[in-house]
């Protein structure tokens, strides 16, 4: 869905004159922060009057502001918006799951996922204005630096050339990885042997952006492109397994630019996990005729106290050996949590954790009863054969696995309390977190809140998770995160699991 552009006419008209009397005294000025620039503040209070200027206003502002002021008018619009945007970074991030907890919000995110398949051109322009960049020097190798965080970054100039034509023509669609071929302007060595925190920036993948408000050294941005694992030969028998908490299947499926054929094609996978489906269970029979061809077994569990609430389901191409719903506890068997399908070598469960709450109100309950049962209904299903664990547990285990750990102490999904618990009930129990295992310093995340541009600028959490039986964790041959796929506040993640 492409952004819309006001044109406006090069006539110097009254506003026209207000801003280049601003311009000049900007240039007097020897101060280009925000606050003590004139020019910039009026910009600041009112960021539309950006598009309405000239092309040398935005070259003298952008002067102002320590930016070369290179590329087209649009380049321009969009390094100027940047550059504020750098400037009001962090409001409400410590409400990022309010959206989660607030069912009544539902037609907000709806249209806020909308605005989610705006053109890359856009999305670019927010992931740029989050990568704070500071000063851009020209070298005779033509390669840029940009200053992130206070960390040199190298990026060759051809890579950002490439980027600006691909945003001149990409639509707001699920990018297929299969068909990237940015890899072959970008360096393929992610991490460098001398130094760690070097990473290649794509201004059109927010998330290979290391976006943490408190990052530890060493720590450095996943990147699927260059961090996934390579196929398995024909000749390796292996399963592979996608989870992915949809948000609503219905509204899912309808959602222009979304194509489940497309991930099936892309991703191949031979399981698929869902939560938070919505569904109920006068739904399932149409869902299941819709259902993409090869893929005819499909297990559904719906919410019996609230209607179009919770839900979970399991879809795949194998058909199961048997099928359980719930945890056998009728005390947390109404909301349709969990499903469960054995196979020939592991069970497999899609889990829809309970979130604790506004207010924290079931935070109790979630850690003193609904984790520990879940914890001992794995641990009886372990002694007859291995437990792959997967869904949105609501929980970011680590400050690794959120965005602002210090402003969500004691918010859900984060409080010590659900983090100890995880811990206690899963980790401790011989459950292994296979991502983390995969990529111990690889700042990765899962969700990110509608409000605020979250998702733009990469300021998310990591809920989602792949648990597996220690037996059976060297036998993980890939953990990954697909976060390129839109359509959710959540992604989809993914299992290969050599058998």
């Amino acid at each position: 869905m492409g952004s819309k552009r006001r044109s406006f006419s090069n006539s110097s008209s009254i506003a026209d004159q207000n801003i280049d009397k601003k311009l000049r005294e900007a240039i007097d000025n020897d101060n280009n922060t925000i606050s003590d620039n004139p020019l910039l503040q009026d910009i600041k209070d009112d960021p539309s009057k950006i598009e309405a200027m000239t092309i040398q206003q935005l070259r003298t502002a952008l002067r102002t502001a320590g930016i070369p002021p290179e590329g087209l008018k649009r380049e321009l619009v969009s390094a100027l918006q940047s550059y504020l945007a750098k400037e009001i970074d962090g409001a409400g991030e410590s409400s990022l799951l309010a959206d989660k907890q607030d069912p009544s919000s539902n037609s907000d995110k709806r249209i806020s996922m909308m605005m989610e398949t705006k053109s890359v051109e856009d999305q670019v322009q927010d992931a740029n204005s989050f990568s704070k960049v500071s000063k851009v020097q020209q070298s005779r190798r033509t390669v840029k630096q940009l200053q992130i965080k206070g960390k040199t970054v190298d990026v060759n100039a051809k890579m950002v050339a490439t980027e600006q034509k691909k945003s001149a023509c990409a639509s707001g669609r699920m990018t297929s990885l299969t068909k990237k071929k940015a890899s072959s302007d970008v360096d393929s060595k992610y991490v460098s042997a001398k130094n760690r925190d070097t990473l290649p920036v794509n201004l059109s993948e927010p998330w290979t952006i290391l976006a943490h408000k408190k990052p530890q050294k060493g720590w450095i941005a996943y990147n699927p492109r260059t961090m996934r694992r390579s196929l398995l030969t024909e000749n390796t028998k292996f399963v592979k397994i996608l989870s992915w908490n949809v948000n609503g299947l219905r509204a899912l499926l309808k959602l222009e630019g979304f194509s489940a054929m497309e991930l099936a094609k892309q991703e191949n996978f031979d399981v698929l996990c869902l939560q938070e489906t919505k569904l109920q269970e006068k739904d399932v029979e149409s869902i299941k005729q819709s259902l993409i061809e090869g893929y005819e077994n499909s297990f559904w569990a719906c919410s019996n106290t609230r209607l179009g609430y919770s839900g979970t389901a399991i879809i795949s191409r194998i058909k199961p050996l048997s099928v359980r719903y719930g945890l056998g506890m009728s005390d947390h068997d109404s909301e349709g949590r969990v499903v469960t399908a054995e196979f020939d070598s592991f069970y497999l469960l899609s889990v829809y954790v309970p979130n604790s709450g506004d207010g924290l109100r079931r935070l109790t309950y979630r850690i003193t009863e609904w984790d520990p049962s879940l914890s001992n209904y794995i641990k009886e299903l372990e002694k007859s054969k291995a437990v792959i664990l997967t869904g949105d547990f609501n929980c970011a285990h680590e400050e690794i696995d959120i965005y602002n750990p210090a402003g969500n102490r004691r918010s859900a999904g984060f409080t010590i309390e659900e983090r100890q618990s995880f811990s206690t009930n899963f980790l401790s129990r011989g459950f292994v977190d296979t991502f983390r295992k995969q990529n111990p310093d690889v700042v990765g995340y899962t969700y990110w809140g509608y409000r605020h541009g979250a998702r733009k600028g990469n300021k998310g959490w990591r809920l989602d998770y792949f648990l597996v039986s220690d037996a059976i964790a060297d036998d993980v041959h890939d953990s990954f995160i697909l976060p390129d796929v839109i359509g959710s506040d959540h992604c989809p993640i993914g299992l290969v699991l050599k058998l």
